[in-house]
């Protein structure tokens, strides 16, 4: 009951939040009217980017990389870098709602329309994903007491995010983004000192007994063959943030949101910088927890993604920090999956359903048409979230990483294409490079795989992306 009441309270304050900072309307949904205050807006990304799946996956990820995972974090810096001085200046020239709607500005109806269903399946698949692991956590905690099944657990958290965000969309979820970070960062911490608590460890005993774990590794330099080595592990971190944010409608619409573009890319930066160390926390949790295990005597959990979870359900921390638990898993998921329903709302509006076009059949009935397709992504992302469930068999965060590397390589492409080249594609061509691309890619990856022992990691999105943009020129003339 103690957990049903926390959510009830936390639930109840972001109903708040999304009540005084609402205002009705498109402009309010779709561009949170350029009003939002860039520190507010980065405070938020952080919440939005780390998601549940951070909160459970990368403490567990020391068990099998130890602590790699910075390298790709390193990578994500200098990413955040180009997309705040290369990208958002591209995006505030044209004053984009819709960030794909560059590529039918440059390269025709068609790349615009490919860039956006890409884009559309990307997030669906990645924001399911992320939320199918923290959908698992509270049917194991909180549902499975009451005997509610896994669809309708599902089906009541993405209502209740509805609920918040269907009047107002991007401009209320600025706000309650940055609540739902607090949360989740308080919990961490707490987690945190309780973890050293249980293990007697003061701050400096804590930080020596980190350094000082085989699991502290954090540099790969000497099997090339191996997906955490350094290289791959950075420059597909650089890659990941430049498709994953930005080229990614979710990321970008909240940082359209800011007065201008100074205010957004000091958003972006401080967003950047902040990310580093907030992943180190994590996993420095998940070293704690590790020995943890070890001084209860307890067997670590084959699944990586149980590391956390298992020493919580265990009971050994206390009834406190499974409350805590909970609070930064809901925090988490929220703030990610909010702004993912409302990402792909303002996508299928402007860019498939173009309600903001005076020759489209929605234009005269564009709000009503808006809270419509804001009901149906609801449903699609049920049966997205159900799907990936029966399918998935790797760590959660490593399948989004991977299925990125399919599904962003193409925008990629298209937006590297669009921006250093002069060239125009013949435009009835380009879905079918789009596809090829990422079938290529597999090919490549199977072949490789058998033929030599090669296995690539991440770095397959910019072999993807390199692809596209080869079939791009293959098809091109001037322009």
């Amino acid at each position: 009951m103690t957990i049903l009441l926390t959510i009830a309270i936390y639930f109840g304050i972001l109903l708040l939040i999304s009540w005084l900072t609402g205002r009705s309307g498109n402009d309010a949904f779709f561009r949170g009217n350029r009003q939002s205050p860039w520190y507010v807006v980065a405070f938020g990304m952080i919440g939005a980017s780390l998601s549940g799946v951070t909160f459970v996956s990368v403490p567990g990820m020391v068990m099998t990389i130890d602590m790699t995972y910075m390298q790709m974090c390193m990578g994500f810096f200098f990413g955040y870098l180009l997309v705040a001085f290369v990208l958002l200046p591209l995006y505030y020239r044209y004053r984009l709602t819709s960030i794909y709607s560059y590529l039918g500005e440059r390269l025709g109806k068609r790349s615009y329309k490919t860039g956006a269903l890409f884009f559309l399946l990307s997030k669906f698949t990645g924001a399911a994903a992320r939320l199918y692991l923290v959908c698992l956590i509270l049917q194991q905690y909180v549902a499975d007491d009451f005997g509610v099944p896994f669809t309708i657990t599902v089906v009541a958290i993405l209502l209740l995010i509805w609920f918040y965000t269907r009047r107002s969309g991007i401009r209320s979820l600025v706000w309650t983004d940055s609540l739902q970070t607090f949360a989740l960062f308080a919990a961490l911490v707490m987690i945190l000192v309780r973890t050293c608590d249980l293990m007697g460890l003061g701050f400096g005993e804590a930080v020596s007994a980190v350094w000082n774990d085989t699991h502290s590794r954090i540099f790969e330099f000497s099997d090339i063959n191996s997906r955490q080595h350094f290289l791959k592990q950075f420059f597909s971190g650089v890659f990941i943030v430049i498709v994953m944010t930005g080229l990614d409608q979710d990321m970008m619409q909240k940082n359209l949101t800011c007065k201008n573009l100074r205010d957004a890319q000091k958003d972006m930066c401080s967003y950047g910088i902040l990310f580093i160390p907030a992943n180190f926390l994590f996993l420095s949790l998940g070293v704690l927890v590790a020995m943890l295990y070890g001084k209860y005597g307890m067997t670590l959990p084959e699944a990586s993604d149980n590391l956390l979870p298992g020493i919580i359900a265990s009971g050994q921390m206390g009834n406190m920090v499974l409350v805590l638990f909970v609070v930064g898993i809901i925090a988490s998921a929220f703030s990610s999956a909010d702004s993912a329903l409302t990402a792909l709302t303002t996508s299928l509006c402007i860019d498939i359903l173009e309600v903001e076009n005076p020759k489209s059949k929605f234009f005269k009935n564009a709000e009503k048409t808006r809270k419509w397709t804001h009901l149906t992504v609801i449903v699609v992302f049920v049966a997205f979230i159900l799907g990936f469930k029966a399918l998935n068999d790797t760590s959660v965060i490593d399948a989004i990483y991977t299925i990125a590397g399919y599904t962003y390589g193409p925008l990629l492409g298209l937006f590297a294409f669009g921006m250093f080249t002069r060239r125009m594609p013949r435009d009835r061509f380009v879905p079918f490079i789009a596809v090829a691309s990422p079938l290529i890619c597999y090919a490549i990856d199977f072949i490789t795989t058998h033929t030599t022992g090669y296995r690539f990691g991440y770095e397959l999105l910019m072999l993807n992306g390199l692809l596209t943009f080869t079939g791009l020129s293959l098809i091109s003339r001037k322009g």
